[in-house]
């Protein structure tokens, strides 16, 4: 079953939410990153997930058919998460099982940290921890979280002179080319399929601007050191072995500072979630839920 619903989470924001799959299922809540519609889930990985369990996607503030406000109301990446948590709580969910990307991953780790009883499990792809633990290397040597390797300098640059008012054929340029960035050549890219997830997203959102505003908002207050070694939410770690924007060894990091957490490589994975990766990746999740 498909439904689609508009969900108030906040004063003045309302969410566009999507649910697959039977509704006396198991809830399974996936939380995209920065500027990214709920529809950067692809509808392959979604159904499959659907099979066994309640899926709920949505589109962040800022993004989709959302509400974009940032500009006259600004808000902290923390009322992010507070949004995925009330998406929850309008559809009557008292416990999901939670799959987070990029920053959707942080997002994640904030309702392990500070909402540990309304998750079942937890699933963290391409992001990077919010604790300032160390990462201690297979050969017992450590290296402070600052030391971690950074972005792709490739893609810092492409984000930092993306041009303005580009025309229509143009903006589906560069996006497809930003993908073939993030998707850093571990598996076949796929150009054309690119293209056509944008054009879709386009018309989703009913225009082609990109909002800033998940960049521009407070990253403050969004470490959770202790709680998350002390956590008892069931969570698995997925590492990419291609990924660009948390190179290696993050993923490994993430699973080393939060209290029992399994580490799953999917290989030639990167930033990105392209048709080769799909079924390892379904595969990770639902053995990790039960589903």
């Amino acid at each position: 079953m498909h439904r689609e619903h508009l969900i108030d989470t906040a004063p003045g924001v309302r969410l566009w939410v999507e649910e697959r799959g039977d509704a006396d299922a198991p809830a399974l809540l996936l939380v995209m990153g920065a500027q990214a519609s709920g529809l950067g889930w692809p509808d392959a990985l979604v159904d499959a997930l659907a099979a066994h369990h309640r899926v709920i996607r949505y589109d962040h503030r800022d993004t989709g058919r959302s509400t974009w406000s940032y500009e006259t109301k600004p808000y902290a990446i923390t009322d992010l998460a507070d949004d995925a948590l009330a998406v929850l709580d309008r559809l009557g969910v008292e416990r999901a099982h939670v799959v987070g990307m990029s920053l959707g991953g942080m997002l994640a780790q904030l309702l392990i940290a500070d909402h540990p009883e309304r998750l079942h499990t937890a699933t963290l792809i391409g992001t990077c921890a919010l604790s300032t633990t160390p990462y201690t290397r297979p050969d017992g040597t450590v290296v402070p979280v600052e030391e971690l390797p950074p972005i792709d300098p490739r893609i810092l640059a492409m984000w930092a002179d993306r041009p303005a008012d580009l025309d229509p054929d143009a903006e589906l340029d560069w996006r497809v080319e930003h993908w073939r960035l993030l998707n850093n050549g571990g598996v076949p890219f796929d150009a054309e399929a690119a293209r056509e997830a944008e054009r879709r997203l386009i018309a989703h959102t009913g225009h082609a601007r990109v909002s800033t505003a998940h960049g521009q908002a407070d990253h403050s207050g969004m470490l959770r050191t202790e709680a998350l070694a002390a956590t008892a939410v069931p969570t698995l770690v997925v590492s990419a072995t291609a990924e660009p924007v948390f190179p290696p060894p993050h993923a490994q990091h993430l699973a080393q500072v939060i209290r029992g957490a399994e580490l799953v490589e999917i290989p030639g994975m990167g930033h990105a979630l392209p048709a080769p990766v799909l079924e390892p990746l379904a595969k990770a999740i639902l053995g990790h839920t039960g589903g």
